[in-house]
């Protein structure tokens, strides 16, 4: 019988023991210890008041396109942002929108109302509180470039609003990535007054191009690796010879060597050796450590 937790006062139910298998995009890693889905600010609220007082740690998870969860799964509390998905449009080119919504709807939805800045995120699997997080960037631009501020749940269960000052931006990191604060939503700068129909156009070629050099047709993460200042981390994968390069049903994608791809029942374990082992790799030829983009969670060590 499952075992669920009605939040007082709220919709919201926190269950046990929920696998997060089909809530990542590598299809991969065990259950939740508890497990929750706000659909608004105050059901969320509502789970970290829960958590403080359960004494339960809190790990917050959106599309679940950036991260490699451990078979052995999650202890504590796994928040589930993606269903926190309200936007908002003002006419100067601000757009507020909720943690949950996938960037690429919202690439849409902007270019339908003519307005640029965020042709880049159509091919990008995650969503807005994972995009401001990990500083989500393409094409020679990022969240930090369009980014006005963005609304956090404290640990606490108080909101707060940060700047991209705050943010401490780097290279597809911020200071959340490393931070118990939760992003709710953010409000991006973009360019209005443009025709609709040549953005759209805009957006659905980046789109493409993207299609026609990444693979799509099996479950990943996306990119692996950050790319170093001299390769970028697909050439240096690539020329290592190790394209197709497989451990168990983890492979190293064929088109796009900075992808691993999950060819059909591949666990974390494998995905995790496998990164392990094109670092080693990496390293020996070139005298150079790759480090993940993707986030890794949970108890791998005994891999």
């Amino acid at each position: 019988m499952a075992i669920e937790k009605q939040l007082t006062n709220t919709g919201c139910v926190a269950k046990a023991y929920y696998s997060l298998a089909n809530l990542t995009t590598f299809k991969v890693g065990g259950p939740a210890e508890w497990f929750a889905a706000p659909r608004t600010v105050s059901e969320l609220q509502a789970c970290i008041q829960w958590a403080n007082a359960e004494g339960l740690p809190v790990t917050r998870l959106g599309a679940g396109s950036n991260l490699l969860i451990s078979d052995r799964g999650l202890p504590g509390l796994v928040i589930c942002t993606r269903y926190l998905r309200h936007i908002d449009f003002n006419e100067t080119g601000l757009v507020t929108a909720a943690a949950g919504m996938p960037m690429a709807t919202l690439a849409w939805k902007v270019a339908k109302r003519g307005w640029r800045g965020l042709v880049w995120t159509v091919g990008i699997p995650g969503t807005v509180g994972g995009a401001v997080v990990m500083n989500a960037g393409a094409h020679g631009s990022d969240t930090q470039a369009i980014l006005v501020n963005t609304e956090v749940l404290n640990p606490d269960g108080s909101l707060e609003t940060l700047t991209p000052e705050q943010l401490q931006f780097k290279y597809r990191t911020s200071v959340l990535q490393s931070d118990p604060r939760i992003v709710t939503q953010a409000t991006f700068q973009l360019q209005p007054g443009y025709d609709p129909a040549v953005v759209r156009a805009e957006t659905s070629a980046d789109l493409e191009q993207r299609r026609s050099t990444q693979p799509y047709h099996l479950p990943s993460c996306g990119s692996v690796f950050r790319n170093p200042q001299t390769k970028s981390a697909g050439w240096l994968i690539e020329q290592s010879g190790l394209k197709g390069f497989k451990v168990g049903q983890a492979q190293v994608a064929e088109r796009h060597a900075n992808f691993i791809l999950n060819c059909g029942g591949a666990t974390a374990t494998d995905i995790f050796q496998l990164i392990r082992h094109i670092q080693g790799i990496v390293d020996d030829k070139w005298s150079l450590q790759l480090r993940p983009e993707v986030q890794i969670l949970g108890d791998f060590q005994a891999v």
